[in-house]
């Protein structure tokens, strides 16, 4: 299928992992995986999905170094976030308040609710 959107999901947890890659599979999305912010940025440039999730917590380059890196590539700047963290709610509120990064263009914390996420990854993809 020409028109499947690709989902980059960066996370260094495998079960949670899995459980974005089924999730997304099932909804029609075509998915790719990535276990660091290192790993993630060179598939982002790549491959260029349509979305990424991306955890804040991973080892060898955190997500928030691959959020503004993306930020700062003009090839991958448009591609929507959407942060998947264990991290507390007030981070949020950190992420939103930097000068240095926009904000996400979504933030869910973990678990996540399935139903919230498709809806806004269909959101932020639609076209």
């Amino acid at each position: 299928m020409s028109d499947q959107k690709t989902i980059l999901i960066v996370e260094d947890e495998p079960d949670v992992s899995v459980f974005l890659k089924t999730l997304l599979e099932d909804e029609g999305f075509s998915t790719l995986t990535a276990s660091n912010g290192r790993e993630g940025f060179e598939q982002a440039k790549a491959q260029h999905p349509s979305l990424i999730t991306l955890d804040i917590t991973m080892p060898e380059e955190s997500g928030m170094r691959m959020f503004r890196d993306l930020q700062e590539d003009k090839d991958l700047a448009g591609i929507p976030v959407v942060i998947i963290t264990g991290v507390s709610p007030e981070f949020k509120g950190f992420i939103e308040s930097r000068n240095q990064v926009r904000a996400p263009d979504a933030y869910f914390e973990k678990p996540v609710n399935r139903n919230d996420l498709i809806n806004k990854v269909k959101e932020l993809i639609a076209n």
